[in-house]
């Protein structure tokens, strides 16, 4: 977004309407001054971020509204595995007539869809993208974890139980036979029986197609989705080796051979879809850790007639300038303006601002907020709409848009496929010119295909990363896709909330300085008020009275007053004693404004007459977040905190020698803005906590949210810390190395065996029995190396 967005009102960096501020910058106007502050620091970054995302054709669109009269849906698509299925199903739904353009993400397996209602309906893109085993609902109150597991643990269910039906053949006459392990008259008669045995080869062939068209559908699936669009992946080179296997078999049986090796196809899908499951089952059980979060958009509202009379109205229904009632602990419907009443308005959910804000007739207010204390009409505002649903919009954009990266072993399967097909082809060619029979030229053609079986290979990936989640788990950290450790292993920019990442999100008394009684009367008096200051002072002093002092209350839009055990008590802003016609001392003044330039809140305490004491309130750094940043700066990560906090409230963080930027002030969309404009040549990962910061977490590389954060913030992140323990961050770097070193020491074990397996089986020496053994013996290594622990305790 540029400068030139403001001529029709909008802000030059975020795109926000001027309605809710207008701030002059040198060419352009500004919503507030901390996207004027973005701007003027990041301008030029601003350009390189255009042609990062011009180089990414997919990408230029993130911002845009939909063609005119088309709609735009998105939708939760089971079975996405890898950037092949983002491709695949992108031209899916393109090539539907009425759809201009989709974006998919297989990291959320969410897609997003614009198009034509009059052409083409909801229903009839989620049926188009509900093809190949893919299976596409309604983004909303999705719950696919748990489905796709238990799919799984079926398919390995049926799988081992036929698997066995296979093997029992084998241990009892195949792998005997071959091994020479019976006596020659025992093995004499065991071969006869094996070669005349047409109903057991049926059986058998049977039995393993079931296995590999049942069990393994999903992989083949996943093989067919490659090859339509052009990019092999792990699945086609597996799939390669089982139908190889089974083709072989298959042949060789016909031609009145004994040497089949279905046993090798069903140990290629069982092997195979295990470790996907094993993997499957680790991240299901770190989503599970989460507790249940509730959201914050609002479904109702209180709608306030001419008669004074109210109905409970969907939001949805309410149009521009009807007006609404919100009562306290209510969230306000929608974006508005206060027409009647007095009240405090915690916005920390949507601005990210730490401080409750006292609003009254004139005064916005946004949708999502919490009417912390009082009562207010609100007037509905031009569109009925509300900052939650715009966050929440702009996140699922930016989360269908975000697409995952190719993994290593996918990448490695792009080269490895070509190669065996073609040594495969010019072993079969090559035995073919040099006189061998057609039947052994094929045989040998499949074996080449056989022995490159994958299952090392297939494991390396999923069972490095099953244990990096694992480990993750153990150290109370989440990891929600299994490309976090290979795109976290790039990152050289952390962005970092401030209230509720840096800070613990709750005000608290950090100082006092008046005469124990007024102390104990301010306290007791603030008891009777539901403000969020006055819940902080309350549970900050005890007071010693065993009945109730308090013989009058009144609460003021900035304080509280009353009588205490027959003295006249004020507790507020110094605003509320001037009104009163309370002195407040010069040093008074002078303390309370210091403390407000450092960004906390000063409460003056009074009591017969006069001020007489000081109560400082602000939001508590969270313990270890020096260290946290000091240990991030070590490792050559840069860091910037990003806050909708005001500038004063951001000293102390200005100060610390770590902290490589500030920016204060700034909307969730401009969050959004501005980490896009900070990862431009970079790779950056965020960290919040609020549903302000859901958008921000989702334009980010990484983003990272704290157990304790909305269900916005976490829905959108990639990596929860559920103990809100900043030092995780650093383990997390600790595990995505690990992790990386795991998976190149499993496909190592892999490609040491094909390195031999390969040779040998062109040069036409090598039985598939023993590439069998050999395969089963890389697998095991693979599995062993990924069960030990990633990190030294």
């Amino acid at each position: 977004m540029t400068a030139t967005a403001v001529e029709d009102g909008e802000c030059a960096l975020c795109g926000l309407s001027l309605a809710r501020g207008r701030v002059e910058g040198e060419d352009a106007v500004y919503c507030c001054t901390g996207c004027r502050d973005v701007q003027n620091a990041l301008g030029d970054a601003a350009i390189e971020a255009d042609d990062v995302r011009e180089a990414k054709a997919d990408e230029t669109a993130l911002d845009e509204e939909p063609p005119e009269g088309h709609e735009r849906s998105y939708y939760h698509v089971s079975g996405m595995h890898c950037t092949t299925c983002e491709a695949f199903l992108e031209s899916v739904a393109g090539a539907e007539e009425g759809i201009s353009g989709a974006q998919a993400s297989y990291v959320t397996e969410t897609v997003r869809v614009d198009h034509d209602p009059e052409r083409v309906s909801e229903e009839s893109v989620r049926e188009r993208l509900t093809t190949a085993g893919y299976v596409a609902n309604d983004r909303e109150g999705q719950n696919p974890g748990v489905t796709a597991e238990d799919t799984l643990l079926w398919r390995i269910a049926a799988g081992a139980m036929l698997g066995m039906a296979v093997m029992i053949p084998y241990l009892v006459y195949i792998y005997p036979v071959h091994f020479g392990l019976y006596p020659p008259w025992l093995a004499e008669m065991a071969e006869a029986q094996l070669q005349g045995a047409t109903y057991f080869y049926v059986v058998l062939a049977l039995l393993t197609s079931i296995v590999l068209f049942g069990v393994g559908g999903p992989i083949l699936r996943g093989a067919i989705v490659s090859l339509r669009a052009r990019s092999p992946n792990m699945d086609l080179l597996v799939s390669l080796a089982a139908l190889s296997a089974f083709a072989y078999s298959t042949l060789a049986a016909a031609l009145g051979r004994i040497d089949i090796y279905y046993d090798v196809t069903v140990a290629i899908i069982v092997v195979v879809t295990a470790g996907n499951y094993y993997e499957s089952s680790i991240k299901n059980r770190a989503m599970g850790l989460l507790s249940e979060l509730s959201g914050e958009q609002v479904s109702d509202a209180v709608l306030l007639h001419d008669d004074g009379s109210t109905t409970t109205v969907d939001v949805a229904d309410l149009t521009g300038g009807e007006r609404v009632l919100v009562r306290t602990g209510d969230r306000i419907p929608v974006d508005g303006a206060v027409i009647d009443g007095e009240g405090t308005v915690d916005e920390a959910v949507v601005t990210g601002e730490s401080l409750p804000v006292s609003k009254e007739p004139g005064d916005r207010v946004v949708g999502g907020a919490v009417l912390a204390d009082g009562s207010l009409t609100v007037e509905v505002g031009e569109g009925a709409t509300s900052s939650i649903d715009r966050v929440t919009s702009l996140l699922w954009n930016l989360q269908s848009a975000n697409g995952g990266v190719q993994k290593l072993a996918d990448k490695l399967a792009v080269i490895f496929v070509p190669t065996v097909i073609v040594l495969a082809t010019i072993a079969g060619v090559g035995y073919l010119a040099l006189g061998a029979e057609p039947t052994r030229a094929v045989l040998i053609a499949l074996t080449v295909l056989l022995v490159s079986c994958p299952c090392a290979l297939g494991l390396a990936t999923p069972l490095a990363v099953a244990s990096g989640i694992r480990d993750a788990i153990e150290r109370s950290i989440v990891v929600f896709d299994e490309t976090v450790f290979e795109r976290f292993r790039g990152v050289d920019t952390v962005v970092f909330d401030k209230t509720g990442t840096l800070t613990t999100g709750n005000l608290e008394v950090k100082e006092s300085d008046a005469p124990d009684a007024a102390l104990a009367a301010a306290a007791v008096l603030e008891g009777r008020s539901s403000h969020p200051i006055a819940a902080a002072i309350a549970d900050a002093v005890e007071s010693d009275w065993d009945d109730d002092p308090v013989s009058e209350f009144e609460s003021h839009r900035q304080g509280v007053s009353g009588v205490v055990d027959g003295h006249e008590v004020v507790v507020g802003h110094p605003d509320l004693f001037g009104e009163r016609g309370w002195p407040v001392g010069e040093e008074l003044r002078d303390r309370a404004s210091t403390v407000r330039s450092k960004g906390d809140l000063p409460i003056l305490v009074g009591r017969d007459g006069e001020a007489v004491g000081l109560l400082v309130l602000g939001d508590e750094p969270r313990p270890g977040w020096e260290e946290t940043v000091t240990g991030l700066a070590d490792r050559g990560v840069d860091v910037v905190l990003l806050t909708g906090d005001e500038t004063e409230a951001t000293a102390t963080y200005r100060e610390h020698p770590a902290i490589d930027q500030v920016f204060a002030g700034v909307p969730p969309e401009g969050k959004a803005e501005t980490v896009r404009r900070l990862g431009a040549g970079r790779t950056l990962a965020m960290v919040g906590d609020g549903t302000n910061d859901g958008p921000a977490l989702a334009s980010a590389d990484l983003g990272i949210a704290l157990g304790s954060g909305t269900a916005i913030a976490v829905d959108a992140a990639d990596v929860a810390i559920i103990d809100d323990d900043l030092g995780s961050l650093e383990t997390v770097f600790d595990l995505s190395k690990a992790t990386g070193k795991r998976v190149k020491q499993n496909i190592g074990w892999a490609f040491c065996y094909n390195a031999v397996a390969i040779p040998l089986a062109l040069s036409g020496l090598l039985n598939p029995l023993f590439a069998a053994v050999a395969m089963a013996a890389s697998s095991l290594l693979v599995v062993t190396n990924s069960s030990r622990p990633l990190l030294e305790e």
